[in-house]
């Protein structure tokens, strides 16, 4: 129903915004305004794939005479896209050898996990969000529910010495939960964690002139991730584990499974020394820059060579000639696993990129910002904050938090700079709250993952989720208060 209308309603609102008088725009913004607002139908009704309307989005500019072809497409080859590209493959060679299964099962093997519900919960919600730093919140999710589907089978089997998988009880949902919403969590914590945080870093650096690096926002959303871990942890574990007890059969179930990953394959060597020296050159140029100051020489140098784009290129490539079978010329990465990274996602970075730089090259952002600031009568830094935060969480219970960063961030930068305050904690908060839809199947694909195990009831996942919502947004406000001050985005 809701993209039968999105078909309709697309074109209708173009018409309505292209042929309404608009006396204070510019002919390019007016026209930039019915595009913009087609193409927002399109991500809100998904009418079509987002993606695709991404790619309308720019045809329209280029055929109206927004911009030239040159200006529309640029964004679109931003360094910033080699960086999705990079540890996207990076992320596809992970999961195809195994590495994050290994990982997880190393961490399991730990004996005292055995003794408590609250340890194995903690453990699993971890687990989700370590390995949600480094690859997408879905493939994290789609690694760990079958992991939690053996423990809990394995679990059931020793209680009741029968089988018949997991069965559907207050510890199951509440694993289940732990896994999906810690797999949220984790994401935000890099930026190659989650889209919106790549969206977020290109369009600061665009529209506000702050460039973050890689070590920056780790340094920024690291805290942010572990306070939003814990309160998950508050409102989840002790709720559904306490008349549980001790835990039984999970180091049968795990060192069964470890014994049948076998020992550490040449793809996984492999595939660990490219993902580590990508961490390494990532980090390095800012921490030199500690070191030895940000005007030395050495800093220069590195941070000039060492851009988070050609990193992750340069590691995702070395997959492609680090052999597994020399002999039978065997790859760690062959093209055909490669070309099924999620190209969708990348098109849409840089489709939203592209209408967030003609929003402020035509002027357009900044008539939003003061329509805005005039409706909202908000003028100063943190309830400006407190609002973008707040409509990025609430757009992205129904919307991809891709297009909801998309939709947020340009405009509350528009507003921020129309009130004279830095836009760089409203465009930081739209940007994590894109991450936070929690209460819906729906609201995001670890959620829905999660849902489709059959152990989660909807109304369980709506209420902690509305929980999970509500600390998330004061979360995020209280790091921001502290960490951006202490980060000069202030």
């Amino acid at each position: 129903m809701r993209s039968a209308a999105g078909f309709v309603l697309a074109p209708l609102v173009f018409f309505v915004l292209y042929l309404m008088p608009a006396p204070s725009l510019s002919a390019e913004a007016h026209k930039l305004l019915a595009v913009v607002g087609a193409v927002l139908v399109l991500w809100l009704s998904e009418a079509v794939p987002l993606p695709a309307a991404a790619l309308i989005g720019a045809v329209l500019n280029i055929m109206l005479g927004v911009a030239p072809a040159k200006t529309v497409l640029a964004p679109f080859a931003d360094p910033l896209v080699f960086l999705f590209i990079g540890s996207f493959i990076l992320a596809a060679s992970i999961t195809h050898h195994g590495l994050d299964r290994r990982f997880a099962f190393a961490i399991f093997s730990i004996r005292f996990l055995e003794e408590s519900p609250l340890r194995l919960l903690f453990t699993f919600g971890l687990i989700s969000a370590v390995a949600s730093m480094w690859i997408s919140n879905t493939a994290a999710t789609a690694m760990m529910l079958p992991i939690g589907v053996g423990v809990l089978g394995a679990m059931g089997e020793m209680r009741s010495g029968a089988g018949g998988g997991p069965r559907r009880d207050r510890f199951s949902t509440a694993m289940m939960l732990m896994i999906a919403y810690g797999a949220s969590v984790g994401g935000i914590a890099t930026p190659i964690g989650t889209p919106p945080n790549i969206i977020g870093i290109g369009m600061m650096n665009e529209l506000i002139g702050v460039k973050v690096t890689f070590f920056e926002w780790m340094v920024f959303a690291l805290p942010i991730t572990a306070a939003m871990f814990l309160y998950l942890f508050l409102i989840v574990g002790p709720l559904y584990s306490r008349s549980d007890g001790a835990v039984s059969g999970v180091a049968g179930y795990v060192a069964g499974a470890r014994a049948r990953l076998g020992p550490m394959s040449r793809g996984e060597k492999n595939t660990a020394a490219a993902f580590a020296a990508a961490v390494v050159l990532w980090v390095l140029p800012s921490i030199v820059g500690l070191a030895a100051g940000k005007d030395s020489e050495i800093f220069r140098l590195l941070a000039s060579r060492l851009n988070s784009g050609i990193v992750a290129v340069a590691a995702a490539s070395l997959l492609f000639v680090l052999p597994v079978s020399w002999k039978e010329r065997r790859f760690t990465m062959d093209w055909g696993r490669a070309a099924r990274i999620d190209w969708g996602t990348i098109l849409l970075f840089g489709g939203g990129l592209s209408l967030g730089k003609l929003m402020f090259s035509t002027g357009l952002a900044e008539a939003f910002g003061r329509g805005l600031t005039g409706l909202t009568g908000a003028s100063e830094l943190w309830a400006i904050t407190a609002i973008g935060t707040l409509l990025a969480i609430i757009l992205s219970e129904t919307t991809s938090n891709t297009a909801s960063a998309n939709m947020v961030i340009p405009v509350v930068i528009a507003v921020a700079q129309g009130a004279g305050v830095p836009a760089m904690p409203p465009a930081l908060g739209a940007c994590l709250g894109a991450s936070f839809g929690f209460m819906l199947p729906v609201s995001t694909p670890p959620n829905a993952i999660v849902y489709g195990s059959g152990l989660v009831p909807i109304l369980t996942m709506v209420r902690k989720g509305i929980l999970f919502d509500i600390g998330g947004f004061a979360v995020i406000m209280a790091g921001l208060m502290i960490l951006c001050p202490l980060m000069g985005w202030t």
